[in-house]
């Protein structure tokens, strides 16, 4: 039999899907792998897989599954249940199948080097005998499984695997294991994701509840700066003031300038009713690529801080009123440059009467610039720390400028480990073990350096991008390496700091800060002590 992914599926009601799977869980051999309901998010694209087989030697099919007795008449696509009634589809399955096909393709090219063979698709309908002289022109026979191929569903597969086969392939086959690691994380972030949003509409805790009174209180404001120091929920009201904006009809963008935050507010937005997601989630930086701005490289900061938002700003002036945005929300603000302010302004399409919140914290700004918005907001402050236990919270509270109102409960005390900074890496990964040893989950823990990023981070993504490492971090399958750049807006149950030195002392008290904030119940401090215990002077918090 072949391996099966989740083993024991949520079918939600559909008996033509359970269907299909039980045959082809039947008939396929043991190396092939079978998933149900996998999800991709890619671009402006958000599908679901119905089946999705990876067959080794022979390549992958993606298959949608429809159940009634499926027809088309005059051109259109319709299924008709068994009290007679004929309800007509908005898009026919094959298109469905090819569609979810072609986005496959598209995310795996960004996750593997190679794709292990053709990848096909196929519909299928376990209800439905298919007439003799089917001649649909976007639906040849071949790719089609109904009720009376059900006892051969997987030769069915196999025969369109072996047709799409291209004898000049220069590429040799390749096993599934990256293409199947990337799938999982995949799908496991989104549910992970969705989890959580679940947590956040049914406002689990009263503290969620409480936050969520601010965006109604404020729902009159048309421009809003909210500040708060870590842990006191930005990026949670952040998604509640993008979603209630997008619920009364208006175009929104959410954006931020992390590429973690922005993974995160991807999955989290994907898993709402499409009335109720963004026009755009993402990065600032992505938007004006999107818009047909040429793409840069990493280590050329002229293009990121003067060239992309120069371009977005012509790209905004130029383009139809229609496809520019009524409220922009933006997340982790204060990492917006002057220049960068001066482009989201142009992206709304009344540029001084248009919703603008901005969530901030002046002390998370860890990046060297510093750009005050030119546009005049309304400031609303956020005093309580509801994320962090009381002892991470007053942990870091000697590096704020002003002591939260502390609202969370009690955890484990916080650990300090004196070493210095060339030994902090080996010693952070020994305290990793520990947890492990202790009963942390491995996807509970994440290791953050502040100097150099760890060996573990620098082969996920120069292997497998990006993309991968992010989702990586969603799937909370294993212990995270990230580095506190990156892990803005983000947090785990247990972190374990790496203090192995400051490109800039100049931003060491803040990159301290945030990298002590990120952890909900569990922190460990590893680096020289006496030095951390003096960056509270280093700064003037009057700057």
């Amino acid at each position: 039999m072949a391996h099966l992914i989740p083993e024991r599926p949520d079918f939600r009601g559909s008996t033509a899907e359970q269907t299909v799977w039980t045959a082809l869980c039947e008939q396929l051999p043991d190396d092939a792998t079978l998933i149900h309901g996998q999800r991709l998010t890619l671009d402006n694209r958000d599908v679901e897989i119905d089946l999705l087989v990876l067959w080794p030697g022979q390549g992958i099919a993606v298959i949608e599954v429809k159940g009634g007795r499926v027809g088309v008449a005059d051109g259109h696509w319709h299924t008709t249940n068994g009290q007679g009634h004929r309800n007509r589809l908005k898009r026919s399955p094959v298109e469905q199948a090819m569609v979810a096909k072609h986005t496959l393709i598209d995310y795996l090219r960004r996750c593997v080097s190679t794709i292990p063979g053709p990848v096909v698709h196929l519909a299928a309908f376990p209800y439905t005998e298919l007439p003799g002289d089917w001649t649909v022109p976007e639906a040849e026979r071949e790719i089609l499984i109904d009720a009376t191929q059900l006892d051969r569903a997987a030769e069915a597969v196999a025969l369109a695997l072996r047709r799409a086969f291209d004898p000049d392939r220069d590429e040799p086959f390749v096993t599934f294991e990256h293409v199947l690691k990337n799938l999982r994380r995949t799908h496991e972030a989104i549910e992970n994701v969705q989890l959580r949003a679940a947590e956040i509409e049914d406002a689990a805790n009263v503290l969620t509840v409480e936050q969520e009174k601010l965006i109604r209180i404020l729902r009159h404001q048309r421009r809003a700066e909210i500040s708060g120091g870590a842990g006191s929920g930005k990026t949670h009201l952040a998604l509640i003031k993008a979603r209630t904006l997008a619920k009364q009809g208006l175009r929104v963008a959410l954006m931020c300038y992390s590429r973690g935050l922005g993974r995160y507010l991807e999955l989290t937005t994907a898993s709402w009713p499409e009335d109720e997601r963004p026009a755009y989630v993402g990065l600032f930086h992505d938007l004006p690529i999107s818009w047909g701005a040429p793409r840069g490289t990493d280590d050329d900061s002229e293009y990121w801080e003067v060239t992309l938002p120069t371009r977005l700003k012509q790209l905004a002036d130029e383009r139809p009123r229609i496809e520019l945005f009524d409220a922009i929300v933006i997340d982790e603000g204060q990492d917006f440059s002057k220049l960068w302010w001066e482009a989201v302004q142009s992206c709304l399409r009344n540029q001084s009467e248009g919703i603008l919140y901005v969530f901030t914290d002046e002390l998370q700004r860890i990046f060297d610039r510093y750009g005050d918005s030119p546009i005049t907001m309304s400031p609303f402050q956020l005093d309580e720390n509801l994320r962090n236990s009381v002892q991470i919270a007053e942990a870091f509270g000697y590096l704020a400028d002003e002591a939260p109102v502390l609202r969370n409960g009690s955890g484990e005390e916080v650990e300090y480990i004196d070493v210095p900074a060339e030994d902090a890496v080996a010693t952070a990964d020994g305290v990793v073990e520990r947890l492990l040893d202790d009963g942390w989950a491995p996807g509970d823990i994440a290791l953050l350096t502040t100097f150099r990023r760890h060996p573990v981070q620098r082969e996920i993504v120069e292997t497998e991008g990006n993309s991968a490492y992010w989702d990586q971090f969603f799937a909370r399958e294993n212990v995270f390496y990230g580095h506190v750049l990156g892990f803005k807006g983000l947090e785990r149950r247990a972190v374990v700091l790496c203090v192995n030195g400051f490109r800039d002392l100049d931003r060491a008290r803040e990159m301290l800060y945030v990298g002590m904030s990120r952890a909900r119940a569990k922190l460990v401090v590893v680096g020289d002590q006496q030095f951390l215990a003096g960056l509270a002077d280093l700064i003037d918090p009057s700057q």
